[in-house]
């Protein structure tokens, strides 16, 4: 809102009768000058984004320089370009991820809820895990079929669907685009793209290899995660913590929870990578953090931490100026010099203090 009393004028474009409101968009919006203007699911509508760069200048111009226009929306490669172009020097970006750990969880229990469920509001807050499981169904079969294709070239959602389960499938795993195209039975560069596509929508990271001239020879290719724990647990039908904790996806699913809420605390500019050799070294997220060198993470879910031999010889190779290892418990506690054991909650807000 602008000013304590002025009530602020929320348009949703998914609806007709707001998009019809701005046929003539400036006409409408220089009416609500004086209020916060909410432009909802804004991808409805991009072509507004010329006619908002002519108010916000004349905004300027009458000394009304910030906040008048809220935009909310999915994640879209074009329509991100395309505002940027347009709006240069008037927008300011806000990644608003899902729930992470330092927002929701206040003990073990919070934790596991928030595993298996993922971070979506309506998953998350769901009566229980049967009604949240059905709201990320839905939520997966209408972006498949509604909103997917609003930001790029047709897909059928019927072979995106199939890559979205095989990527599932492969949790954490490093990206083999040429088997999962011959099980898709389309190309190598049809799978690549089709990935950066939910890359670009915030659904699938691409974990790069670390790359230092070390005189090693690294793994090139990246790790492929499903980035919501709760999606991922859809895809694969695992409705509960029980179903959950025997299924052969566990640790990799811990791992990509791990890694989402670790990155979603770390300071901006940090770079995120796994290490990896031929050799067998390994450290599964390595944090290059602005004026705090490099953080070795190693990811374990059990209670206690116990170093593989591949994780300090990794560590002589990268040479941290930290090392942890996150555990699945509450405990926080030196393991060697150097090292220590500790939850991903304290880690999380380590970071977040930063």
């Amino acid at each position: 809102m602008i000013g304590d009393a002025t009530p602020s004028l929320y348009l949703d474009l998914e609806a007709r009768e707001d998009r019809e409101k701005l046929n003539s968009a400036a006409l409408f919006l220089n009416a609500y000058a004086d209020r916060l203007v909410i432009l909802d699911e804004i991808h409805r509508a991009p072509e507004i984004f010329q006619t908002l760069r002519g108010l916000i200048d004349e905004g300027r111009r009458a000394r009304r320089r910030t906040g008048r226009f809220l935009i909310l929306g999915s994640a879209a490669i074009d329509l991100l370009r395309q505002s940027g172009e347009t709006l240069a020097g008037r927008i300011a970006y806000v990644d608003m991820g899902p729930f992470d750990v330092l927002e929701v969880v206040h003990g073990r229990h919070d934790q596991d809820r928030l595993w298996v469920r993922g971070g979506f509001p309506d998953s998350y807050l769901a009566e229980d895990d049967a009604e949240s499981l059905a709201r990320r169904k839905d939520f997966i079969r209408t972006y498949l079929e509604r909103d997917v294709p609003q930001f790029g070239p047709r897909i059928p959602a019927e072979t995106l669907d199939r890559l979205w389960t095989m990527l599932a499938h492969n949790q954490g795993a490093l990206l083999n685009a040429s088997r999962l195209a011959a099980s898709l039975s389309v190309s190598a560069p049809t799978v690549t793209r089709y990935i950066d596509l939910l890359v670009d929508l915030l659904l699938v990271r691409r974990l790069q290899p670390f790359h230092g001239n070390l005189g090693k020879r690294l793994v090139k290719s990246p790790k492929v995660f499903i980035r919501d724990s709760g999606l991922l647990h859809a895809l694969l039908g695992i409705a509960d913590y029980n179903g959950l904790s025997g299924h052969p996806v566990v640790g990799s699913s811990w791992e990509g929870f791990v890694i989402e809420n670790l990155l979603a605390a770390a300071p901006d500019n940090s770079r995120a990578s796994f290490y990896r050799t031929a050799a067998g070294a390994e450290i599964d997220l390595v944090l290059e953090i602005p004026t705090q060198g490099i953080w070795a993470i190693e990811i374990k879910r059990g209670l206690t931490a116990r170093p593989e031999r591949g994780f300090h010889l990794a560590c002589e190779d990268v040479r941290p100026a930290r090392q942890f290892i996150v555990t699945g418990g509450q405990d926080r506690y030196p393991i060697f010099p150097g090292l220590e054991a500790v939850s991903l909650h304290a880690l999380a807000s380590e970071l977040a203090a930063l």
